[in-house]
C-alpha cells in the first residue's frame, strides 16, 4: 500500500519548541488522519549538530568543497566524527521521544504498516530542522520501505507540457571542476537508457540560460562546486572559473523550463540546501541535493546507484533510499556518507518514473483522443463563455449588494439557524451560578437595595471563600452613591483577591449614563457589564474589552467574563498577552477580533476587542452550568466540591428585574430563546475556558477574498449546470441538489471548524448563474452554422 505522510512544523525555535502537525494518507487521497502534537525545546540539538559538522567539515579527504575555512587548531580524525556522529543521532532520537510529540508516534505505529511504501514530507522553512537527519529517525526504521524528503510549506502546482518523449532529455551542467573529477559523473550520464545527454562543460551564463530557454528538459543535472551563504541561506553555483550564479540569477530560464517540462534536478555537489530551498520557489516537482560536503567519491557512487536504480523501474524515492544506503560501504573512509542526499519535494506533484518520462504508448494515447467536431466546439466554447461572464458578473453584483448591508438580516438568519442543528454539548462543570430568584428577592430583609442585600451578599461571600474558589463575580450592580456599603460586606469587597464586581460604561451615543462601581473594589477587580446587541436586539457577538468614555463613572477596561477567565487562568500559569500585531493571546489561543465586515455583518460597529459568540449549545442555554439558589446557599446546601476552584457568578433571574437577552437559539415556541445575563456571562466565560483549556474553537470566517472565491465558485457552477442541463426539469433538479449540497458544507463546516462560511449569498449565485445562464445560452443554440455564431457581447443586454 502506498502512503502519504505529511509532517508540518510550524513556527518556533529549539528555544521555545515547535507546533507540530501530523497528517497521513493514501497517495492520491485526502488525509484520512490529522493530528496536532508539539516537540519540545531543547537548545542541546543544533549545538550537537554543529559540533558534528564542524568535525565533518574539517575531515581530510578529497571532495567537492571550496573555500572551506580551517578553523580548528587541531585537526580532527573520522574516529571523533563518528562519535560526534552517534551523539547527535542519540540527542535527536530522545528529542523524538519527548511525551508532547508522542501522539505522532503512537498514531503513526497504528496507520502504517512495515510493508507499506510510505512517502514521508517534512514540510518546514526551518533550515536548522531541515539539516537534521531525519532518515536516522528510529520510528522510520521500522519501515524499511519509506524515504523522508524536505518541503517548503508554501507551495503551488504549476501547469507544465508534460509531452512524452521518445528519449529522456538531460541537461547536464559539468561546473568548474577545480580540484575535483567531474569526469566519472558525465560518464555514468552517458550510461543511461533512452536517455539523450546534453553535456555543456563550464558554460558562460549566456549559454547555459540559451539551453534553458531553446529546448524541453526533463532532468537538470549539475556537477561541481557549490555552496550555501549569506544570512539568507541562498544557494549559488560555480559553473566555470570565473562565474557563479544563484537560482535567482537563472530565475525567468528555470521557470520556463518548469513550464515545459523540466520534472527533477539533481545537484551532485556540497552544501545543496540553499540551491534546493531556491528551487523550490520555482515550484519543480523534484530535487536531490547534498546536504552538507560531499566527497568525489561518495558523489558518483550515489549518483551511479541512483540512476541505476531509477532507470531500471524503482520510484524516485525507493531509488533514493537504495542508493542513499548502499553509500554504507564508503563510510570507514568517508563517514556519515548517508546522511548526505535528500528530496526536496513539490508537494503538488506525485513523483514520476522513469517510464513515464519516455512511453511510447503514452505518444499513441495522445493522437488517438478523439476530436471534437469545430462547429460543436465553438458553440461549446461559446456556452461556456457565456457561464464564466455571467458568474463573474452576479459575483461582483452580490459582493457589493453585500457590501453595504443588504442581505445582513437574511445572512444572520441563517446563521442563528446553523447555529440551533449543532449537536448538543456538555454543561461547563469549572462554573457555578448563584441565582436571586423572586423568591430569594422577597426572602430578604426589607432595607435591602436592588435584587440582594447587604447582609446577605456578606454570608453568601464568607460562605463561598471558605471553600476556596478560583473568582467570584457578582453580575449584580452596586452603586452606594446614597448610603455606604454594610461595613463587614465593604472590608470584605476591600481585602478579597477573588472577587470581582461590575458596572456599567456610559454611552454617549445612545445617552446612557454609566453605572458607578462599589467604591471599595480596586479597578483591577472591576468589569464591565456591557454587551453587544445587533439591530434584531439578539447577542451574537462577546465584548471582551473597551475603552471608557472620559467621562464615564465606569473606567473598567476588561468585561467582567474577562476578569474572572484571568483569574481562572492565572492559577493555569497562563497570562493575557499581545502579539506584534496588537492581537489578544491566551496561551495557544489567538483572538482575530471582529471588524466592520465580517462574515455577514457588514458596516457593524466593531469599536472595543469583540469576537464571535459561540454559544455551548443546549436546548435550554440556561444549562451551561450547575446552578443553586440564593437561599440554598445560605442555608448550607452548597457542598465544598461544587466551589473549589471554580469559578463563581451570582446574579438574578428574577422576573421584576427583567437581566435578560435574546439569543440565536430558538424557544418550544419558535421564538428566539431569552437568556439571564448570569448565564450569558457564564455562556462568555465558558467560551474562553473551553478554547484556551480545550482547544475548543472561537467562531471564525474567512477573508473577503476567500468569500469571493466561495461565491464565484456556485456561481459557476450554476452557470456550468445550465451550460450542460438545458432542460428545465433537469436543470431544477440539479440546482436543487447543489442548494442540499452547498446546505451541508456550511452546516459540516460550522460543526467541524466552527467556520461561518456564506450560504445565503453562494445560494442566490447558484440560483441566479443557472437562470441567467440559460436564458443567455438559448440563442446560441439557435445558430447552424460557425459563421452564424455572433459573439459573446451580442448576447448581452444593451
Amino acid at each position: 500500500m502506498d502512503k502519504l505522510v505529511v509532517l508540518k512544523l510550524g513556527t518556533g525555535s529549539f528555544e521555545v519548541g515547535f507546533p507540530v502537525t501530523l497528517q497521513i494518507g493514501d497517495e492520491n487521497a485526502r488525509p484520512i488522519v490529522e493530528i496536532t502534537a508539539e516537540l519540545p525545546p531543547d537548545p542541546g540539538i543544533p549545538l550537537c549538530y554543529h559540533q558534528w559538522q564542524s568535525i565533518y567539515c574539517h575531515l581530510k579527504f578529497p571532495g567537492r568543497p571550496i573555500g572551506i575555512p580551517k578553523q580548528l587548531t587541531q585537526i580532527p580524525n573520522l574516529e571523533d566524527c563518528e562519535k560526534a556522529a552517534v551523539n547527535l543521532k542519540l540527542r535527536f532520537n530522545t528529542w523524538l521521544t519527548a511525551e508532547s510529540f508522542r501522539p505522532i508516534r503512537e498514531k503513526c505505529l497504528e496507520k502504517l504498516l512495515p510493508e507499506d511504501h510510505i512517502r514521508v514530507l517534512l514540510q518546514t522553512n526551518d533550515l536548522r530542522l531541515q539539516k537534521l537527519p531525519w532518515h536516522l529517525w528510529d520510528l522510520l526504521e521500522r519501515y524499511p520501505k519509506a524515504e523522508i524528503a524536505l518541503s517548503a510549506p508554501s507551495y503551488e502546482q504549476v501547469k507544465r507540457n508534460l509531452q512524452p518523449q521518445s528519449q529522456v532529455k538531460v541537461l547536464a551542467i559539468l561546473g568548474n571542476s577545480q580540484g575535483i573529477d567531474i569526469q566519472t559523473d558525465s560518464q555514468i550520464l552517458a550510461e543511461l537508457p533512452h536517455a539523450n545527454t546534453t553535456l555543456l562543460v563550464e558554460p558562460s551564463s549566456k549559454d547555459l540560460t540559451d539551453q534553458l530557454w531553446d529546448q524541453d528538459w526533463q532532468i537538470l543535472f549539475f556537477a561541481g562546486h557549490s555552496a550555501t551563504y549569506g544570512s539568507g541561506n541562498e544557494g549559488k553555483i560555480y559553473i566555470n572559473q570565473t562565474e557563479t550564479l544563484t537560482i535567482s540569477q537563472l530565475k525567468y530560464a528555470l521557470r520556463k523550463a518548469v513550464e515545459r517540462g523540466l520534472h527533477l534536478a539533481i545537484f551532485n555537489s556540497c552544501d545543496g540546501l540553499g540551491l534546493a530551498r531556491e528551487f523550490a520557489d520555482l515550484q519543480i516537482p523534484q530535487i536531490i541535493v547534498m546536504r552538507e560536503s560531499v566527497p568525489d567519491r561518495v558523489a558518483q557512487e550515489f549518483l551511479k546507484y541512483f540512476l541505476e536504480a531509477f532507470a531500471s523501474g524503482e520510484s524516485l524515492y525507493s531509488a533514493v533510499r537504495e542508493a542513499r544506503e548502499r553509500l554504507q560501504g564508503l563510510e570507514t573512509q568517508f563517514p556519515c556518507a548517508t546522511w548526505l542526499p535528500v528530496i526536496y519535494q513539490n508537494p503538488a506533484t506525485m513523483p514520476l518514473l522513469w517510464r513515464e518520462l519516455h512511453c511510447k504508448q503514452n505518444q499513441e494515447q495522445i493522437t488517438t483522443v478523439p476530436k471534437i467536431p469545430a462547429r460543436e466546439g465553438i458553440k461549446l466554447r461559446q456556452v461556456l463563455s457565456a457561464a464564466m461572464f455571467t458568474s463573474m458578473v452576479i459575483t461582483l453584483l452580490l459582493m457589493g449588494v453585500r457590501y453595504f448591508g443588504l442581505l445582513q438580516s437574511w445572512e444572520l438568519m441563517a446563521f442563528d439557524h446553523l447555529l440551533r442543528l449543532r449537536p448538543q454539548e456538555k454543561p461547563d462543570s469549572r462554573i457555578l451560578v448563584i441565582t436571586v430568584t423572586e423568591e430569594d428577592v422577597q426572602a430578604q430583609s426589607s432595607n435591602r437595595r436592588g435584587s440582594l442585600s447587604d447582609e446577605a451578599l456578606d454570608k453568601l461571600l464568607a460562605k463561598l471563600e471558605a471553600y476556596q474558589p478560583r473568582a467570584i463575580g457578582l453580575d449584580i450592580y452596586r452603586d452606594y452613591a446614597v448610603q455606604p456599603a454594610y461595613p463587614r460586606l465593604a472590608e470584605r469587597m476591600k481585602k478579597s483577591d477573588r472577587f470581582v464586581a461590575i458596572c456599567q460604561v456610559s454611552n454617549p451615543q445612545n445617552s446612557k449614563p454609566g453605572i458607578k462601581p462599589p467604591p471599595e473594589v480596586s479597578p483591577d477587580s472591576l468589569g464591565f457589564s456591557d454587551t453587544v446587541i445587533d439591530d434584531d436586539y439578539v447577542v451574537r457577538r462577546h465584548l471582551l474589552a473597551l475603552t471608557p468614555p472620559p467621562s464615564s463613572p465606569c473606567t473598567a477596561s476588561y468585561s467582567l467574563n474577562v476578569r474572572l477567565v484571568l483569574h481562572y487562568l492565572y492559577a493555569e500559569g497562563i497570562n493575557l498577552q499581545f502579539t506584534s500585531d496588537h492581537k489578544w493571546q491566551l496561551g495557544k489561543l489567538k483572538f482575530q477580533p471582529i471588524e466592520a465586515h465580517t462574515g455577514g455583518y457588514q458596516g457593524i460597529d466593531a469599536s472595543g476587542h469583540q469576537i464571535l459568540l459561540n454559544y455551548r449549545s443546549f436546548p435550554n442555554l440556561e444549562a451551561i452550568a450547575p446552578r443553586i439558589t440564593l437561599q440554598q446557599a445560605l442555608a448550607d446546601q452548597l457542598p465544598a466540591y461544587a466551589v473549589k476552584d471554580r469559578i463563581i457568578l451570582i446574579g438574578t433571574t428574577a422576573e421584576s428585574f427583567r437581566d435578560y437577552s435574546l439569543t440565536p437559539y430558538a424557544s418550544p415556541e419558535g421564538k428566539s430563546q431569552e437568556m439571564a445575563g448570569v448565564f450569558l456571562q457564564a455562556q462568555m466565560i465558558s467560551q474562553l475556558l473551553s478554547a484556551a483549556l480545550d482547544g475548543r474553537p472561537l467562531l471564525w470566517t474567512w477573508n473577503v477574498w476567500g468569500e469571493v472565491i466561495w461565491i464565484w465558485s456556485w456561481a459557476i457552477t450554476g452557470g456550468l449546470l445550465a451550460a450542460y442541463l438545458r432542460q428545465p426539469t433537469y436543470l431544477g433538479l440539479a440546482v436543487g441538489a447543489a442548494l442540499l449540497s452547498l446546505y451541508g458544507i456550511c452546516l459540516i463546516v460550522l460543526i467541524l471548524y466552527s467556520c461561518w462560511i456564506p450560504f445565503i449569498p453562494a445560494a442566490i449565485a447558484l440560483g441566479s448563474s443557472a437562470f441567467i445562464s440559460i436564458a443567455a445560452i438559448k440563442p446560441i443554440k439557435q445558430y447552424g452554422s460557425v459563421s452564424e455564431i455572433p459573439t459573446l457581447t451580442e448576447f448581452l443586454p444593451k
